[in-house]
């Protein structure tokens, strides 16, 4: 007890002295902003003007680097290196144009890099823009990114790009209410826990948000338009995903590769070629999610085991389930499935359930995705007798997906009225 007392004061103390020899210093334009780092004390705050700055700079004590309102306070970069490097805690960075960093992946060229020490750094408000990663967050914990603006370098192909936000072994750290375009992915995150990233928007990117080995973190009210994955989440656990918006993707809206134990509920995926893609996904509880306008609704491969996938929505997909093997797996539980638009069911007692189970993938459909050359006996005679044995024999089925208990309205999304008030007309 008297060892942490006696930690709390020397820390109350720390502070206070902060406090106390904290001054505002105003930097003019076009002076030596490295030399006014130098120069200041733990605490200070350095408010810049309109106009330019050089950088490559490094913040190694507690400070905070604030511009003007409109931004206009720009600090460009030699094109090598990184153009902000913090190395302390507590630096505050709000309201300044980064620009220019270097171009060189494996040396983590950033425009602005927080490194191992910079715990509780505060990236506010900043234009930053043309850099390789926009803010390199590697290893300290509970730093804050939000309200800012990251555009990518425009010129470089895109596996050459960085991403708008890369985050490595951060824990604590949240990535909030940015508009990230023009990188690689958006936000990368590997190797990390207890994160939190929330109401971004995305565009101009391969994935919106890239999950690698992260853990107990939330992806939430996020909107991705135009990518080729949205949010693509790998070999990670115990997230929560809910109420994310996917339009236009490319390749796929939620893609669940090794994902295990997490939550994946009210989002919106409206147009991909796979609405969400499981591949060896387990445990999971994907619920009360849209699934619209995709060519494959879900595509259920790998092995993925003991999923529960009830009240979501499918409407106007392609192929509703894409799933091939010989299992029955079952996409109901107690009493409620999903919504499948193109279902046509009875409800003679008015429960709101169906009177007859779904099954997306019979033998016709197995053949096709085994045989995609099997297509052009699609509207033989021959294939017509096999679908009417199916509903008349139920035994000669080959397993896959079932739904015993399909809904007769889709359920209502939390997340309807927004994405009808912010996203571009799609159709």
């Amino acid at each position: 007890m008297g060892l942490a007392l006696t930690r709390l004061t020397a820390l109350a103390l720390a502070a206070s002295a902060l406090t106390v020899h904290a001054a505002i210093i105003q930097v003019p334009a076009n002076t030596a902003l490295q030399a006014s780092i130098d120069a200041a004390q733990p605490g200070d705050t350095l408010v810049l003007a309109q106009g330019s700055y050089q950088g490559n700079i490094i913040v190694n004590k507690p400070l905070t680097l604030q511009g003007p309102s409109d931004r206009q306070a720009v600090l460009v970069g030699e094109r090598e290196g990184r153009t902000v490097w913090v190395q302390a805690e507590n630096v505050q960075i709000r309201h300044i144009t980064v620009s220019n960093s270097g171009l060189s992946l494996p040396d983590m060229d950033a425009g602005i890099f927080l490194d191992k020490p910079a715990h509780n750094a505060l990236i506010e408000e900043n234009d930053i823009l043309d850099n390789l990663v926009g803010v390199y967050v590697w290893g300290p914990h509970d730093a804050l990114v939000q309200g800012n603006i990251i555009v990518g370098n425009k010129e470089l192909r895109l596996n050459e790009r960085g991403n708008g936000v890369t985050l490595w072994n951060s824990p604590g750290s949240r990535i909030l209410n940015n508009d990230i375009s023009w990188g690689r992915d958006g936000i990368f995150s590997n190797t990390s826990r207890d994160n939190v990233f929330s109401h971004n928007r995305f565009t101009q990117l391969r994935y919106a948000v890239h999950y690698m080995y992260t853990n107990n973190s939330e992806i939430s009210s996020n909107i991705s338009i135009g990518n080729d994955i949205a949010y693509a989440l790998m070999f990670s656990q115990f997230l929560t995903v809910r109420e994310n918006i996917s339009i236009n993707s490319t390749h796929q809206g939620l893609m669940l590769n090794a994902a295990q134990q997490s939550t994946i509920t009210d989002n919106i995926v409206d147009g991909a070629e796979k609405g969400v893609f499981l591949y060896n996904a387990n445990f999971n509880k994907i619920h009360g999610n849209l699934i619209q306008n995709t060519q494959i609704g879900v595509h259920y491969t790998a092995g993925s085991e003991g999923n529960e996938i009830t009240d979501n929505a499918f409407i106007q997909n392609q192929n509703q389930v894409k799933y091939v093997g010989t299992r029955y797996l079952e996409w109901s539980s107690q009493g409620r499935g999903n919504y499948w638009s193109d279902h046509s069911a009875f409800d003679l007692n008015g429960d709101g359930i169906g009177d007859t189970a779904y099954r997306p993938n019979g033998l016709i459909e197995q053949l096709v995705w085994r045989a995609p050359s099997a297509r052009v006996l699609l509207n033989s005679p021959a294939v017509s007798i096999v679908r009417w044995a199916q509903t008349q024999f139920p035994a000669i089925l080959p397993g896959g997906i079932m739904d015993s208990a399909p809904l007769m309205r889709a359920p209502e999304n939390p997340v309807w009225e927004r994405y009808k008030a912010t996203h571009d007309p799609i159709h």
